[in-house]
């Protein structure tokens, strides 16, 4: 609120004060006195209004919680012509922060199951599925890109791995995330697709629909997020083959925290002792990361084990039985431990704070994978989320 002073004496015990005066409140300054003193404003009603609304503003509750409806069952489709070939893409305002709580959370379907679908959409004469189903284990990626830096990496949200024909549900917390980034993003989803023309391992025009939606609660952050610095999101690494990523850290950073994924995969030729299968899918392989040439993961073998809990075996559907999380797929190979991913999960991303990063400045962390199949490939993204106190 304007104050409007006026210097005027009051004299009380002796004592000559100065006088506060705003619109009938009069505080003597070092002594409270009782004076009448006149206060005039030319101020209408309508700008009093004002002042108490900009007075409103500054002490607002938070809004209230509220959703991003960002993909409401797109298609993700396995032909060039067609539009969300592999991918599909959406514009997101996150301009309405901070806050307390941010979710990811995405829903994955097919036409390949509840297999009661398939009375709707039969599999066309001669062939095994309807011709919208991709029965396969496709990546199942999401990321954020921002549109001023398309030649940068984007920051991976999620990585998983769909199921052989099924559904998916996932929820990530992206809270830290969002809290260092301001105005439009664009949410992409990947999904490599393939279709088999004569209908007799997969679709002939096989796809995924994809629903996705970010929950908001405006609020107070949980933590203070200086800035999520992408490093690398991309399949070109090689094995025995060091790759380093420079960045800057800002100032005020006290600790940092590194999130690295990193699936393997391919069709190679089977390595004895070290493969159960071709590569890279099921080679087990050793990953290093070093914080300014000082080590915080050695030789790490990323290998999963636990997908046998992906298939309840369940009676019924067109083949008599079948792994209720993964309905399109054989039992065995859906039970196959891999590199570092079960058909139907998301890979959680392997979390470090290294010492190193715990101060703002120049800094570069170094990736290298000890051996790639010249036929196989590690898909691998890293970001750096920096924290202030």
């Amino acid at each position: 609120m304007p104050k409007r002073e006026w210097s005027t004496t009051g004299v009380a015990n002796g004592t000559t004060t100065r006088l506060l005066c705003s619109c009938g409140l009069a505080i003597g300054l070092g002594i409270v006195v009782s004076v009448d003193v006149s206060c005039s404003t030319s101020e209408s009603s309508t700008d009093t209004a004002a002042r108490a609304g900009d007075a409103g503003d500054r002490v607002a509750a938070p809004l209230p919680p509220f959703t991003l409806e960002v993909f409401d069952r797109v298609r993700i489709g396995s032909k060039s012509e067609e539009p969300n070939f592999h991918k599909a893409a959406a514009e997101i305002d996150i301009s309405k922060g901070p806050f307390a709580h941010a979710e990811l959370i995405v829903d994955l379907t097919s036409t390949c199951f509840p297999f009661e679908q398939w009375k709707s959409e039969p599999p066309p004469a001669g062939q095994n599925w309807p011709a919208s189903c991709d029965a396969f284990d496709r990546n199942f990626e999401v990321a954020l890109i921002d549109p001023a830096a398309n030649d940068g990496p984007a920051i991976e949200v999620i990585r998983a791995i769909t199921p052989f024909g099924g559904p998916l549900h996932i929820e990530r917390d992206v809270t830290d995330i969002l809290n260092a980034l301001h105005g439009k993003r664009r949410l992409e989803v990947t999904i490599p697709s393939y279709s088999d023309v004569e209908g007799k391992v997969s679709g002939s025009n096989g796809g995924w629909n994809v629903g996705a939606r970010i929950e908001l609660t405006p609020g107070t952050p949980p933590r203070n997020v200086l800035a999520v610095v992408p490093l690398v999101y991309d399949d070109k690494t090689l094995g025995a083959t060091p790759r380093t990523f420079d960045f800057t850290l800002p100032a005020g950073t006290r600790h940092s925290r590194v999130e690295y994924l990193a699936t393997g995969h391919g069709g190679g030729a089977v390595e004895q002792e070290v493969c159960l299968g071709p590569a890279d899918e099921f080679c087990k392989r050793r990953h290093t990361l070093s914080a300014d040439g000082v080590p915080f993961v050695s030789g790490e073998e990323l290998w999963r084990t636990d997908c046998k809990a992906l298939c309840t075996m369940t009676k019924g559907g067109p083949f008599g039985s079948y792994c209720l999380e993964n309905p399109c797929g054989a039992p065995a190979s859906v039970q196959a431990p891999r590199a570092n991913w079960c058909p139907g999960s998301e890979t959680p991303p392997l979390v470090f704070e290294p010492e190193q990063l715990a101060v703002p400045g120049e800094h570069a962390i170094d990736i290298l994978v000890n051996k790639v199949s010249a036929d196989g490939r590690w898909e691998i993204s890293a970001k750096v989320i920096a924290y202030g106190d």
